[in-house]
């Protein structure tokens, strides 16, 4: 992998009416690296892949591509980004073949290269037993192929895959995720999906992201790694008689959050690496009788769920004059 940054993002924010969709949206993607843009749905997910690839535009922040201003030359920058939407961009009334001759028109692809470029693209995508067929007529893993065959025709050092396997059967969904890995070998891909099996089958690195914030952005190495930052503490009865257990150790400095499990349980969660020698000291100061104190494993689901957790409110409610709130309006259902 390069060290060269083929996408640089910096900054990226994006607004419908008074709803923050995009908030301080900040990625960097090297040549030869396949990163896995993981979130729920609603997360801004499908909004910063238009953003990305110049559908809609920022309300304020950096894209730079290849050295290139999105926003100052959209049309230098776009030659090199390949991109599948949910929902490919197809013609139902046209063949495999004439679909991509068409696309290789519409990509500049000079008429005596537009051949070769058109097999080398059927054959990698594995669409040579229907590149004749209608498109309508297809399976929804064989359109997919076909819209990643849009995506890729005209070599782009970019490609970018928003839910690639939405609707597929498993069968589908492993030969799309063979062919993502392929594309992986000679491009930079970023695979937008709310399924952690998938960033986990394909990709280099993740970036999780919830209600348009970053939460998340390293490899699957460093996210396993944050179920090493908790430790499950129990007594046997309540600390000191006095029921004020959870605000002693939230008073730690080491300990980032008290989370009740049931009487007289908590998961102590950590800024750094868990220490229960401390814990076990704090115990014997506060005369504690310890029931229970055991590191706390969790599952990449399990930590996938906690960075996505928030106990703020889906609806947002903005302060108005004159007294009382205004409820904000999430302007759109965005992936």
């Amino acid at each position: 992998m390069s060290t060269l940054a083929l996408i640089q993002v910096t900054a990226l924010n994006r607004y419908y009416g008074i709803y923050h969709a995009v908030n301080d949206f900040n990625l960097t993607l090297h040549k030869g690296e396949v990163l896995g843009l993981l979130g729920p749905n609603g997360a801004g997910k499908s909004t910063t892949m238009q953003m990305l690839t110049g559908n809609i535009s920022p309300s304020s922040g950096d894209i730079v591509i290849n050295g290139v201003d999105l926003l100052e030359e959209p049309l230098e920058a776009k030659r090199n980004i390949g991109y599948l939407p949910e929902q490919p961009p197809i013609y139902r009334d046209m063949t495999p073949v004439e679909f991509l001759n068409y696309c290789a028109t519409l990509h500049d692809i000079p008429k005596n290269l537009q051949t070769k470029s058109l097999e080398n693209t059927v054959e990698r995508c594995g669409l040579g037993d229907v590149k004749n067929k209608l498109i309508g007529t297809l399976s929804k893993g064989y359109q997919q192929r076909v819209g990643i065959a849009q995506a890729i025709l005209h070599q782009p050092e970019l490609v970018i895959l928003d839910e690639p396997t939405v609707g597929l059967d498993p069968i589908q969904i492993t030969q799309i995720r063979e062919l993502i890995r392929e594309l992986g070998k000679d491009h930079s891909v970023i695979l937008s999906t709310h399924i952690l099996p998938e960033v986990q089958a394909v990709c280099d690195r993740v970036q999780i992201i919830n209600q348009g914030k970053t939460v998340f952005a390293d490899s699957f190495k460093q996210l396993a790694k944050q179920s090493d930052t908790s430790l499950i503490v129990g007594f046997n009865q309540s600390a000191s008689g006095s029921g004020n257990e959870k605000n002693i150790l939230t008073a730690q400095e080491s300990i980032e959050k008290v989370e009740p499990l049931k009487a007289n349980q908590y998961r102590l969660y950590f800024k750094q690496q868990p220490d229960p020698s401390s814990i076990f000291k704090l115990a014997v100061e506060q005369g504690w009788v310890l029931s229970e104190l055991t590191s706390d494993s969790q599952t990449l689901e399990q930590i996938f769920m906690n960075l996505i957790h928030s106990d703020m409110p889906n609806e947002k409610y903005v302060k108005k004059g004159g007294g009382g709130y205004n409820k904000e309006v999430k302007g759109v259902d965005d992936g």
